[in-house]
């Protein structure tokens, strides 16, 4: 397969997954946009192996659009160990100083695997 092939293969089969096993690392929060638009969002510490072998942690913000997703995390509590799938997002915003965005996960399945304290 000549190169060109093979790198417009490679791009037919990218792919915006994401799944996270981690840490709630404070209580999700519902927030309401000026648009009305509801949703949930929090923050997920996952470990991460570092080049030198050490472990360290990522903090990634993920938010919860859908009404599947928003019942999900609803009750999740700081220090519950979850699972979340979704696709990684850049949203673009105004604020008071001008336009700004975040990227966050954008989370469509959530699910609590241990609550915080029950070993």
């Amino acid at each position: 397969m000549p190169a060109q092939q093979k790198n417009e293969a490679a791009i037919d089969a990218a792919v915006n997954e994401v799944r996270l096993v981690g840490r709630v690392s404070q209580a999700p929060e519902e927030r309401v946009l000026p648009s009305g638009d509801v949703l949930w969002t929090f923050r997920v510490v996952v470990q991460r192996a570092g080049a030198s072998g050490r472990t360290s942690v990522d903090a990634l913000e993920c938010a919860a659009w859908s009404a599947r997703a928003r019942r999900s995390v609803a009750s999740w509590q700081a220090g519950d160990v979850v699972e979340v799938s979704g696709a990684m997002r850049r949203r673009f915003f105004r604020t008071g100083g001008g336009a700004a965005s975040r990227v966050e996960v954008e989370v469509s399945r959530g699910r609590l695997v241990r609550r915080a304290g029950s070993g």
